[in-house]
């Protein structure tokens, strides 16, 4: 067993409009062990968001983690994975379906919601794609 702590964000200036996701993966003694992050040029929040978890997911699987929490700052999401909340999108849809499928990598994958202030890392990540990609 392996556990992992993933911090995912993502944020779209203008929703939609330009876009930034980003991931950091921390193990348990929370020392980083790998991140990703990634641009968009015309993208929505919730696109962002997903975007970000499933490279999150792709580095926990690459890192060999087998029981693995993920936090992130959007409740709407949080709710969407969990099925609390209907997914309309046909493109979020097809997000839900790729993340299904990374799932069954792991014996354990919670989904957790925290306020903003906690997911500080992954939003200086965002911003910071954001701000260099402004350029």
């Amino acid at each position: 067993m392996k556990k992992g702590i993933l911090f995912t964000d993502g944020g779209a200036r203008g929703n939609p409009g330009p876009a930034g996701y980003g991931a950091l993966l921390f193990d348990e003694k929370d020392l980083l062990l790998a991140f990703d992050g990634g641009y968009s040029s015309h993208a929505t929040n919730n696109y962002a968001e997903y975007s970000a978890l499933l490279i999150g997911l792709k580095l926990a699987q690459k890192n060999g983690i087998t029981d693995l929490e993920c936090y992130l700052d959007s409740e709407l999401v949080v709710k969407q994975l969990k099925g609390e909340y209907k997914v309309k999108d046909a493109n979020i849809q097809s997000f839900q379906d790729k993340i299904s499928r990374y799932l069954s990598d792991f014996s354990s994958c919670q989904f957790i919601h925290v306020p903003r202030s906690e997911n500080k890392h992954a939003d200086r990540l965002v911003n910071l794609i954001l701000d260099i990609k402004a350029e």
